[in-house]
């Protein structure tokens, strides 16, 4: 039977495992702990977990710093699906919820993310995730990026983004977990998954994250290239849900062309520019997978 948040009653916050995955996350994983432990929800209702996975930097020597407050656990198959999966069969909840290292989340975050599941129908809550506080004009385009609502909302495929997401340990155990065979796109793969067994999304718009996104062209432009090849992978596994989301060469052209027209005609050139060099990034990524698949 699945469970609803009903269950945990009402008078008092539910327990719940926040599952962080961290490599080499020594510039921001102090920030990210230290929003973790301020949360305006009940201390003895949540524990925080980070999952070492294989940090050679300052990392673990910062995690040290925090273990009076955290569990630190370490996962040596690399990969934030098997960072996750680690945190997944470790956690003492039945509630998970998931934030990266690069991320530092808002007071209330916790409860406005939680609050969707009271619905059992509901399988992954994803809420909002905004650009760092006082962040520079690229930073900020990541928003786009990241748009969870546009993800949730608005795709002919929903999906979750596990930057800002919860679920149910049960629905997690239930679809196999995360893949850790992808090194990217895990999230939208475990959200398809998801889906498959009758489930749905739910964007919580409340619940939000500021995460640290990339802030330089090249950033902007290696975030596509990254996209864009792995994107390609998982259309590879699930053909059979999206027959008709073939990269080609052809449609690949076409989007960098719908591009430059929009970048011609639209009144904001910065973000049309952008989108162009995000789109130029991952066209080289499709590109690059395309040509391995030969």
């Amino acid at each position: 039977m699945r469970e609803s948040l009903a269950e945990h009653g009402t008078d008092r916050a539910p327990e719940v495992t926040i599952v962080v995955p961290a490599f080499n996350a020594a510039a921001t994983i102090a920030e990210c702990v230290s929003s973790l432990l301020a949360l305006r929800y009940p201390r003895e209702q949540y524990e925080v977990v980070v999952v070492d996975n294989g940090s050679t930097d300052a990392t673990p020597r910062i995690l040290n710093g925090f273990r009076d407050d955290i569990r630190v656990l370490g996962e040596t198959t690399r990969g934030a699906s098997a960072a996750r999966n680690c945190g997944i069969r470790n956690a003492r909840s039945t509630l998970i919820a998931f934030t990266d290292a690069d991320c530092a989340v808002e007071p209330d975050w916790l409860s406005a993310l939680l609050t969707p599941l009271r619905d059992p129908r509901v399988g992954i809550v994803g809420g909002r995730i905004l650009s760092r506080v006082n962040a520079n004009r690229i930073e900020r385009f990541g928003e786009f990026i990241f748009d969870q609502r546009r993800a949730i909302e608005h795709e002919d495929l929903p999906y979750v983004i596990t930057a800002n997401c919860a679920s149910r340990r049960e629905v997690l155990h239930e679809v196999g977990l995360f893949d850790v065979a992808l090194l990217r796109g895990q999230d939208v793969d475990l959200a398809w998954r998801v889906l498959s067994l009758g489930y749905r999304l739910e964007y919580a718009p409340d619940a939000i994250v500021r995460h640290h996104n990339e802030h330089t062209i090249w950033g902007l432009v290696h975030e596509g290239y990254v996209h864009g090849f792995h994107g390609l992978r998982l259309t590879a596994k699930h053909a059979m849900l999206r027959p008709h989301a073939v990269h080609s060469r052809t449609n690949i052209r076409s989007r960098l062309l719908g591009d430059l027209r929009a970048l011609a005609r639209g009144k904001n050139r910065t973000d049309g520019l952008l989108w162009l060099l995000f789109d130029a990034g991952k066209t080289a990524g499709q590109l690059a997978a395309l040509a391995e698949r030969r």
